[in-house]
């Protein structure tokens, strides 16, 4: 046994150590990159930080005076009760679109020259993409956040907080890795962008609870509602909202059919995620090849 060696100290750690921060240096210069874009087009930017204080400020006013505690059995206005979609809403309309970049590389040739580049790891296109979308929708959601309380006057605790932008990482990594896929299965960016804006984008948003309570639609509606994974993201937020902690024993989608607590939306969310991460590595390893 004693001669037996350990195939560990026979490779050279070294090499292991400057891999490592050649990925680190690879993921870190292809999202300095995407930064520099926002840099030197800040106007998207402040489009997608405007639309949803635009629609927060409008369906809040519209449906100010809508008896929404008779449909919820909670005791809150309708501001209240719209903030976590709107909070949602940013985070799947900004991951909807996270493919963008990836796209237009394809169009322009950036994308092969990046592919045909010595990267240790290709995947720190997917890996920066996501990061990137994820803190710049994560700072707008604070923003919305803070605009919402200050609108409704109520007071925003940390674990609130803490727990809106876990939530909203859920649906950033799962959006954002379909979007990536999309990216590299269509054509062009037109196609992207009729996919995503026109079919999917404003029916998903409709088709949730983040607009109108689960007991306001009709029961076809509320089918299509239940199999929407932002319906539970946005109550899950919202419960937390109203009660102000988590209960994990209380139920957050209640149907004629099936009712589903705190841990089962959230369990809903990683296993989307799990799915979808899968996928987008699978097709975009199927891609690289």
């Amino acid at each position: 046994m004693k001669y037996i060696t350990n195939v560990w100290s026979l490779q050279p750690r070294t090499k292991i150590y400057k891999n490592t921060y050649k990925q680190i240096e690879e993921f870190n210069s292809i999202t300095q990159r995407l930064y520099l874009q926002i840099y030197r087009r800040p106007s998207s930017l402040m489009i997608n930080l405007i639309q949803p204080l635009l629609w927060l400020i409008l369906f809040g006013a519209l449906f100010q005076n809508a008896p929404i505690h008779l449909f919820t059995g909670e005791n809150m206005k309708y501001k209240e009760f719209l903030n976590p979609g709107i909070i949602i809403f940013t985070a799947f309309n900004n991951s909807i679109n996270a493919g963008l970049p990836v796209i237009f590389d394809r169009e322009f040739g950036f994308l092969n020259r990046i592919l045909v580049s010595p990267l240790i790891n290709k995947k720190s296109l997917i890996y920066s993409c996501i990061t990137h979308t994820w803190i710049i929708t994560n700072i707008q959601i604070i923003i919305i956040t803070i605009f919402s309380s200050y609108q409704t006057k109520t007071e925003l605790k940390l674990n609130q907080l803490l727990l809106i932008i876990s939530i909203s990482t859920l649906v950033i990594i799962s959006i954002s890795s379909l979007s990536i896929c999309n990216a590299f299965i269509l054509p062009g960016h037109i196609e992207f962008i009729a996919l995503t804006t026109l079919f999917i984008n404003l029916p998903t948003l409709f088709a949730s609870t983040a607009l109108a309570p689960l007991s306001f639609m009709p029961y076809w509606l509320q089918i299509i509602v239940c199999i929407n994974p932002l319906t539970y993201a946005v109550e899950i937020i919202r419960q937390n909202n109203l009660h102000q902690q988590i209960l994990f024993n209380k139920n957050i989608i209640s149907t004629i059919w099936f009712n589903v607590g705190f841990k089962e939306s959230i369990f809903i969310l990683i296993f989307i995620n799990i799915i979808s991460f899968i996928l987008v590595n699978k097709i975009i390893k199927y891609k690289y090849d």
